[in-house]
């Protein structure tokens, strides 16, 4: 169940007696504890933001919203049961208003755009500075859209290039639920674990397997598990670092 935490301030809407605009409530899904503490940190001084929960699974995140109503959710892309895409998707299709700021060491390059198109508000890597996520997370609560500079170039990039764009990376060439299956095959999942982890059948996996090979020009099942062990190994140095700067200067990623 989700690990909720009432705020310390009063509830309510502006307050009478000071004037003041409540806090804003934050929902933190992340299935590391220390990503978490190290958000309540960032957020402790902050006075128009409230952690009112948070939670470690996409259904523990589907209670926390139905029972906290929080004002903004912040999610990672990885979890323990599901991931941060469904997770949009099913925010977005049950709570059309909600803001969702998706904070994650997975390559923006790779992931943003699938992100934002799957209904999220805003993305930003764990690597960015405190103060940094404080202008996401309230321009996405403010009604705005956020990516880095780099990403927004690269969106503007691709629409001025109408359909003749080409990505030089090969896993752009991936839909989301192949990136998907490409990150439990580099995590030493099997097909069965896989077909189980995502309620779908093995042979539908074994589908996506092959679609995934033929995308990535990799001709056998030993290759694409080379390939996806690769990958997703060059990717696990960051997640091992992650935590949260407490003071504006020092980097989401690193205490």
């Amino acid at each position: 169940m989700p690990v909720t935490n009432p705020p310390a301030r009063a509830p309510g809407g502006v307050g009478a007696a000071t004037g003041k605009r409540r806090a804003r409530r934050v929902l933190i899904v992340d299935d590391h504890p220390i990503v978490r503490q190290g958000l309540r940190r960032v957020m402790d001084n902050e006075e128009d933001l409230s952690v009112c929960g948070e939670a470690e699974t996409v259904r523990d995140a589907r209670v926390a919203i139905k029972e906290l109503s929080p004002d903004v959710v912040i999610a990672d892309i990885s979890l323990k049961q599901g991931d941060g895409i469904e997770l949009v998707r099913d925010v977005r299709a049950h709570h059309p208003q909600l803001p969702i700021l998706v904070l994650s060491m997975h390559d923006e390059a790779i992931y943003a755009e699938r992100l934002l198109a799957a209904g999220a508000n805003g993305y930003i890597m764990k690597q960015a500075a405190s103060d940094q996520f404080l202008i996401a997370l309230r321009r996405v609560l403010d009604g705005g859209i956020y990516v880095s500079e780099a990403v927004g170039n690269n969106m503007i990039q691709k629409f001025a290039a109408g359909g003749a764009y080409i990505s030089a990376n090969p896993i752009d060439r991936l839909s989301n639920r192949e990136l998907q299956i490409l990150h439990m095959i580099g995590k030493g999942m099997s097909t069965r674990e896989a077909a189980q982890s995502l309620n779908l059948s093995i042979k539908t996996v074994e589908s996506h397997r092959q679609r995934i090979k033929r995308k990535l020009n990799l001709s056998t099942g030993t290759q694409l598990v080379q390939y996806a062990v690769n990958w997703f190994s060059s990717r696990a140095g960051d997640e091992l670092e992650v935590g949260i700067g407490a003071d504006s200067g020092t980097e989401i990623g690193k205490d």
